[in-house]
């Protein structure tokens, strides 16, 4: 059973961001579309390392956290995807060169992304989760 979860959180993080990075590569970015291929491409590994982590780590924050209203959940749904991903984020700006005043500047403006693709990045999980039946963390 863990082996699938894996394989279910790998799949809706990979399509979810692929999707998503992808659109803003192409239309905002501008970038080419083979560029933004190859960018996707480069990306999936990422996204399998830390794609179950990352569900493991939402999981847990919810539970912890108990959010029953709408707006708590989408509060919690942003605090774990940030608690998790700006770390990663930081780490590999610093090891791409980033210098201090680029890390700040590019988490700041990559923040606000970051909390408007949480909850729809939450709510998608959730339901590719109940599309192939794991319905409880329990199940993984």
């Amino acid at each position: 059973m863990k082996m699938r979860c894996f394989m279910i959180d790998t799949l809706a993080t990979i399509i979810f961001f692929t999707v998503i990075a992808a659109s803003t590569e192409l239309f905002i970015a501008g970038m080419d579309p083979s560029e933004v291929f190859i960018t996707r491409l480069i990306m999936i590994p990422m996204m399998v390392l830390t794609a179950r982590p990352y569900a493991i780590w939402r999981d847990f924050f919810f539970k912890w956290t108990q959010p029953n209203t709408r707006l708590y959940k989408t509060v919690i749904d942003a605090l774990a995807f940030m608690l998790f991903q700006l770390p990663i984020y930081i780490v590999t700006l610093a090891i791409a060169g980033a210098d201090i005043n680029e890390i700040i500047s590019l988490v700041i403006s990559s923040s606000l992304l970051m909390v408007m693709v949480s909850r729809p990045f939450g709510l998608y999980l959730e339901y590719i989760r109940r599309y192939f039946n794991v319905t409880s963390i329990k199940q993984c």
